[in-house]
């Protein structure tokens, strides 16, 4: 496995997190839940992220980016 493998796989294994994250977040986010109250009941017990951590998921596209390493989305 040569360096470029490793790299690719590596950012699949990320943006699949990334991916149950934004799920965990979309189900119980609603207009009337603040996302510090989500990330504090929800995403933090399960994920042991921060939510600098949280907000840079929030920012990523990650179906387009799993779409464009050629992962099945």
């Amino acid at each position: 496995m040569n360096y470029d493998e490793k790299k690719k796989g590596t950012e699949r294994n990320k943006l699949l997190r990334y991916k149950k994250i934004l799920d965990v977040y979309l189900e119980h986010k609603t207009e009337d839940i603040p996302t510090a109250v989500v990330y504090r009941k929800y995403i933090y017990p399960q994920f042991f992220i921060s939510r600098t951590t949280l907000y840079a998921v929030l920012g990523t596209p990650v179906n387009k980016l799993l779409k464009e390493l050629g992962e099945d989305v």
